[in-house]
């Protein structure tokens, strides 16, 4: 399996943080060399080792955050 090569550009904060040291963190990240995409998952310390998670485009990211206000300004949370 070829190696993963990442750059965070950007860090936008911490969502959570494990017993470990672990965090989940919403981050601009550069994969590979490629254009950088908004990503959320979990790193260890350090940002050696990193979790499962999701990368989104700008224009994802929009569509999540207007999904996420109307879900929780709706009331059925």
């Amino acid at each position: 399996m070829p190696d993963i090569t990442y750059d965070i550009i950007k860090s936008y904060g911490i969502l959570s943080e494990e017993r470990g040291g672990w965090k989940k963190e919403l981050n601009l990240v550069s994969w590979n060399g490629r254009t950088p995409k908004f990503d959320l998952r979990d790193w260890a310390p350090g940002h050696e080792k990193m979790g499962k998670g999701i990368t989104l485009t700008r224009e994802e990211a929009i569509k999540l955050a207007e999904y996420l206000s109307s879900a929780l300004n709706d009331g059925n949370d």
